[in-house]
């Protein structure tokens, strides 16, 4: 399983140590958050919830984070930022289309249950208060769009057959968000959505006559 990139930089040499610190059990306070979130959603949820998952006091986790709001606010950047991260390299990491949307749903799948993971799923948008609720929505926007013009991409250049981007793009994306609703953590169940569901998610995808669009 891969870590996330932001586990990689904030343990550069250059960081120094109370930053390191911070930004460690920042991420695993997030960690834990997603979890519960997941598992009781938005209301059934409680600070004291997260803290004692964590085995945390109050007062440290109010350290962290103002109230319950911000801490789904800052769950949902963090989602969203290891789906950019694993988008970014798949772009580098492919050659066409096709190896671009694979690769991407291989490397967003290994987030969801690899170290990174648990991830929060993006179910309590509306509990945002108006302007985290238009930040997340608009960040989700650009991930979408972004894959779709992977999806473009692979149709012009021959390696996807010809789909309406947009529906396949949200069936995908659908797929892939929903995995830490049921994932709770077992290795070998890990093991198999690693390896069955970049095959699955693409398994109509691949343009079998290899003929670009002209």
């Amino acid at each position: 399983m891969r870590s996330d990139g932001k586990y990689r930089q904030i343990l550069k040499m250059t960081a120094k140590p109370d930053e390191t610190r911070f930004e460690l059990q920042r991420h695993r306070i997030l960690k834990a958050a997603a979890a519960c979130f997941n598992q009781k959603g938005y209301s059934g949820t409680s600070l004291k919830d997260v803290s004692r998952h964590l085995g945390l006091t109050d007062a440290a986790l109010y350290y962290y984070v103002k109230n319950k709001e911000e801490l789904v606010f800052q769950c949902y950047l963090r989602a969203a930022e290891l789906g950019r991260e694993a988008m970014e390299r798949a772009v580098r990491d492919g050659d066409t289309g096709f190896e671009q949307a694979l690769l991407y749903i291989q490397y967003h799948v290994e987030i969801m249950v690899g170290d990174a993971g648990p991830v929060a799923i993006m179910s309590e948008i509306p509990s945002l208060k108006r302007v985290h609720r238009n930040e997340i929505l608009e960040v989700s926007r650009q991930h979408s769009a972004s894959f779709e013009t992977i999806l473009r991409r692979g149709i012009e250049d021959g390696s996807i057959a010809p789909c309406d981007v947009r529906m396949t793009g949200n069936a995908i994306m659908g797929s892939i968000n929903w995995i830490p609703k049921w994932f709770h953590g077992k290795t070998d169940m890990a093991a198999d959505i690693c390896s069955e569901f970049p095959m699955i998610l693409t398994l109509t995808l691949k343009n079998q006559d290899r003929r670009p669009v002209s």
